[in-house]
């Protein structure tokens, strides 16, 4: 019953289900799964089994129910909430409470969502892998020794565990996707400023967005249609209308539309064999729905990291600065006397607490951000790196001036064992090769489901669309979904 919004809102609909008996079943895997997956850092139950009784109300009364009306709902603890803790899985932000919800929550509350708990991460988004995380790694539900990505592994983790149908996640290089990929599950970056960043923690402010997942792209349709809209609150978010995105399921004609495949990533070194294999099959199962396929290059995709692993970082030591014991976060109650004597009280106080606060990936990009900002420096690196990131937004400019749509692949590899790439961060930052292009750009994307490698681990395929075009990733996934079953395909335990 979990693993379909739509499904549950039927069951509601009929009186096959009340809104407090999936809420329960929702809570119930949670409990049953959370030793094993530990995809959660916050389980809301007493505010969800009264939030499913207001809608049981609701429907008995015959008051207007919201368009997820007692559908269990997870957040990445990186979503501000008045009624849960938002950490960032950080000890610098151990049970914070905020005093505002996110634009995102608003917006679930006003659809009579029920706010399940909130989701594991990597410190801060900072990981692909969620091991940075102050609660401990979240796994794989398709293995438990393999990885779900990150920095949502939780967020997709709970969904391919079956606890909800739906979760939001955060999308700053690959967030969504990534774990998507890794987790057999559909996931969609928005294009940037399509849905409101206000209330979402800040990472890097230019590459954000907050973002569905779920099984279907079905689902994905509706979650985005909710979250979607203009929020005065933020300045970077877009004034322009949503497409109706449900209306574009109602056809898998793929008539008119083009396609490009990107032959450059997929000839690229370290390439799974089975990732490619799998691109090269959802070409053809487009083109039999009536797509032309034509050949594309993106000719700086080779600079997406180096040029990401520069902006993201700086964008990073900016927005974690105020993180310093005294505003905000994690503070120091303990300091030596040499300390004080050395530095300060107050300076000894906010290098102990930073110090105490941040794990080691997070303290890493803060120094690198902090390196390419400083005097002498930014020119060299972050002008430099801005420079690039404009060349590769007219690489894509140049791309959907001749086809609608790219095709290409989600990750290198699919999931990897936990701790293979703990001594290396190099090769974690690779892991981001093919996903970190669309925020640079600025534009939507979404990974789908494509089937199994031949050890059993979920495969993704990505396409991408210009700005405010997510009605043609919505259309044309459906179209995929319609004529593949790798969508309900489930973990062997599934729920758990």
């Amino acid at each position: 019953m979990l693993d379909s919004a739509t499904e549950i809102l039927r069951l509601q609909a009929t009186g096959e289900a009340s809104a407090v008996e999936i809420t329960q079943q929702s809570l119930d895997r949670i409990i049953a799964s959370q030793k094993s997956i530990n995809a959660y850092t916050y389980v809301n139950e007493e505010g969800a089994i009264q939030a499913a009784k207001i809608v049981d109300n609701k429907r008995k009364t015959g008051q207007p129910l919201g368009r997820l009306a007692g559908v269990p709902v997870a957040v990445k603890d990186i979503l501000c909430t008045t009624d849960m803790p938002t950490t960032c899985s950080s000890k610098m932000l151990q049970n914070y409470i905020a005093p505002y919800d996110a634009t995102v929550i608003k917006k679930l509350r006003e659809e009579d969502a029920i706010l399940i708990g909130k989701t594991n991460m990597d410190e801060f988004a900072m990981g692909g892998s969620t091991e940075t995380s102050a609660f401990g790694a979240t796994l794989n539900p398709w293995n438990l020794s393999a990885t779900p990505g990150g920095s949502s592994g939780g967020a997709a983790a709970c969904v391919a565990s079956g606890t909800v149908p739906l979760s939001l996640g955060s999308d700053t290089g690959g967030s969504i996707r990534q774990p998507s990929a890794f987790c057999g599950v559909t996931g969609l970056k928005p294009t940037y400023g399509r849905v409101s960043r206000y209330g979402l923690i800040a990472f890097a402010s230019s590459l954000d967005q907050v973002g569905p997942i779920a099984w279907s792209v079905e689902d994905v349709a509706l979650l985005t249609e909710i979250i979607s809209g203009f929020e005065p609150k933020d300045s970077t978010s877009l004034d322009q209308p949503l497409p109706n995105l449900i209306s574009t399921l109602q056809s898998t004609d793929l008539r008119g539309i083009k396609v490009g495949i990107l032959e450059d990533a997929l000839n690229r070194d370290g390439l799974d064999s089975a990732i490619q294999k799998a691109v090269y099959d959802a070409a053809k199962i487009l083109k039999d729905a009536g797509a032309e396929i034509v050949e594309v290059q993106l000719p700086h995709s080779e600079h997406y990291v180096p040029v990401y692993y520069v902006i993201a970082p700086s964008e990073a030591s900016s927005n974690l600065s105020r993180y310093d014991g005294a505003h905000y976060g994690h503070r120091a109650t303990s300091l030596s006397p040499e300390q004080i004597q050395q530095n300060g009280p107050l300076a000894a106080t906010y290098c102990r607490s930073r110090s105490e606060g941040f794990g080691a990936e997070v303290k890493r990009r803060i120094m690198i951000g902090t390196y390419a900002l400083s005097e002498g420096y930014s020119d060299q690196y972050y002008n430099q790196a801005l420079k690039v990131r404009r060349l590769i937004k007219g690489d894509y400019d140049t791309a959907f001036a001749q086809v609608d749509l790219l095709l290409g692949p989600t990750t290198p590899t699919t999931a990897f064992p936990l701790g293979a790439h703990a001594d290396d961060p190099l090769q974690m930052y690779l892991v981001d090769l093919f996903t970190v292009g669309a925020n640079l750009a600025g534009i939507p994307a979404i990974s789908l489901p494509a089937g199994l490698s031949e050890s059993g681990l979920p495969i993704g395929i990505q396409l991408q669309a210009p700005a405010l075009q997510e009605s043609r990733l919505i259309f044309a996934g459906a179209a995929y979904q319609a004529a593949t079953t790798h969508h309900k395909l489930r973990p062997e335990n599934f729920p758990f």
